[in-house]
């Protein structure tokens, strides 16, 4: 499967879940809910709210508040951002209005109530654990149901440091709070009874929803002692494409010195790690452990608030989530400027690199980030150019062997391949940096030169660092350390050109 086809695959496969989500919702709320005249919270609630006191078809209020919301939002959130969004409100619009014709009705024109007369306790229980259930199918596939969530999205847009759960609690305890000013619904004790069964409501959904939420976010540590440790840190780096720590370890009873692997994965993770180790090495130490939390790249954003400080320094974002290349530029650019990532200004796309030359792809990544999120960046994009191989593989070289993914060591191992028995093994990298600083576009490149050696040398630095040796110096960029490469690289002269621009700005 392609790296497209298997875009596509996904995409498809969130519409699915979304969809089946929200039949589940659907079923909840029209099977569980509705009969008994329990209120919720979000647009869905208020829209039955309006039901039970009006008599106004549930689905119609649903469509009209949220197509309200959507127009207003569409400008501050884009479209691309509300696509599954508007998908889910008019499936979720569709299946309450053919829910509620297909079930049995009762004298007054609510669903037949499916658990008896005087259960609307229990019926409150199993509704909501199936609508948190719903939700949080909705939600792990990049979903939306709209209404309050919109409006959550937005103010935090222009407030980041008003977060999206509070301003959802807000709206949900205005919305159930509401029924007391309906005198449709009874005597003042009457609404007072239907108003705490609405926060009942709010707090079992949220739970199942935070419940399932979390448990696909829960995290383990590996500690993993192999005299083979080499290998699988190799294999868990290309196969399962995650970070791995080495620690210095040191037997108390041998005497020996040893290497210790550390590595957080997620627990959905656990048993193709332990049968990746078996593999390799069925005589290996194993520890795991859970852990309360793990945050940063590939993990969970930290949610807290920091004072800012004026630091004096210029701030740029730099068009990456990748953290060897933000330490690598960070470096070099010093104290100077203070350079973020894209997950501090929030953004976790993928950002498509479909140019056809460095400069094109470079140019497309900061584009994207200056359109959608209005601050000054820089991105940029690598490649390595072999001369036997007529410059390959150039702008193609983080997916050089193909697959799914930026696997380095399979791209190191065609390369080599490809060069058996070749004298000629001149190569060059090349570094194009995009900066947009107020709408303008400024280009940056930095070239080194060099060899690709017949094998792998050294252990540090990423990508083809471990085949190609610059000119003048013995040894390839993993063997000759981050400081040494920092001086000298394609991207270290890049850089350096970048920041020699942005002092005399």
């Amino acid at each position: 499967m392609t790296e497209q086809h298997k875009m596509i695959w996904n995409e498809a496969k969130d519409y699915l879940f979304i969809a089946l989500g929200l039949a589940i919702y659907t079923v909840a709320f029209t099977v569980f809910l509705m009969p008994y005249q329990i209120v919720a919270g979000g647009v869905t609630g208020l829209s039955a709210i309006i039901y039970y006191a009006t008599g106004f078809h549930l689905e119609n209020t649903y469509i009209i508040i949220n197509g309200i919301l959507l127009v207003v939002a569409l400008k501050i959130l884009g479209v691309k951002f509300l696509m599954k969004t508007i998908f889910a409100i008019f499936t979720l619009y569709i299946m309450l209005m053919f829910a509620q014709e297909i079930m049995p009705k009762q004298a007054n024109g609510l669903p037949f109530k499916l658990m008896g007369e005087g259960q609307d306790f229990m019926s409150m229980i199993i509704g909501c654990v199936l609508t948190g259930i719903a939700l949080a199918t909705v939600f792990l596939h990049n979903g939306s149901t709209g209404g309050t969530d919109i409006i959550a999205a937005s103010v935090n847009k222009y407030h980041p440091n008003v977060s999206l759960g509070n301003v959802l609690i807000a709206a949900d305890f205005c919305i159930i709070g509401s029924c007391m000013f309906f005198p449709q619904f009874g005597t003042y004790m009457e609404r007072a009874h239907k108003v705490m069964f609405g926060f009942c409501v709010m707090a079992m959904e949220n739970y199942t929803l935070d419940y399932i939420m979390n448990g696909r976010r829960q995290s383990v540590q590996f500690m993993i002692f192999s005299q083979k440790w080499q290998e699988i840190a190799n294999a868990i780096g290309t196969e399962m494409n995650h970070g791995v720590t080495i620690l210095d370890g040191h037997g108390w009873y041998t005497g020996r010195k040893s290497k210790v692997l550390c590595i957080l994965a997620k627990k959905n993770e656990s048993v193709n790690m332990f049968r990746l180790i078996k593999m390799i090495d069925p005589q290996a130490f194993v520890s795991q452990s859970s852990v309360i939390g793990v945050y940063g790249e590939g993990f969970d954003e930290m949610h807290v608030k920091i004072k800012q400080k004026n630091t004096g320094k210029m701030k740029i974002v730099f068009a990456t989530n990748n953290l060897n290349k933000l330490t690598e530029i960070r470096n070099i650019l010093g104290n100077r400027f203070e350079v973020v990532s894209l997950a501090d200004i929030g953004c976790h796309d993928d950002i498509p690199e479909k140019g056809q030359t460095l400069k094109d792809n470079a140019l497309l990544k900061a584009q994207y980030v200056y359109q959608k999120y209005h601050v000054n960046c820089f991105a940029d994009d690598t490649g390595l150019e072999v001369d036997a191989l007529g410059g390959a593989p150039g702008v193609y070289s983080a997916r050089y062997a193909g697959g799914e993914g930026h696997d380095s060591e399979a791209n190191m191992q065609k390369l080599l391949r490809e060069l058996n028995n070749n004298n000629n093994r001149k190569a060059r990298f090349r570094t194009v940096i995009a900066l947009i600083i107020d709408g303008k576009t400024t280009f940056f490149e930095g070239i080194v030169n060099g060899n690709i050696t017949q094998e792998k040398r050294g252990g540090e630095g990423f990508g083809y660092d471990p085949i190609f040796q610059p000119e003048g110096y013995a040894e390839t960029f993993a063997e000759m350390g981050t400081g040494v490469k920092n001086q000298i690289s394609h991207r270290a002269r890049a850089t350096k050109k970048l920041a020699d621009y942005l002092q005399k700005i």
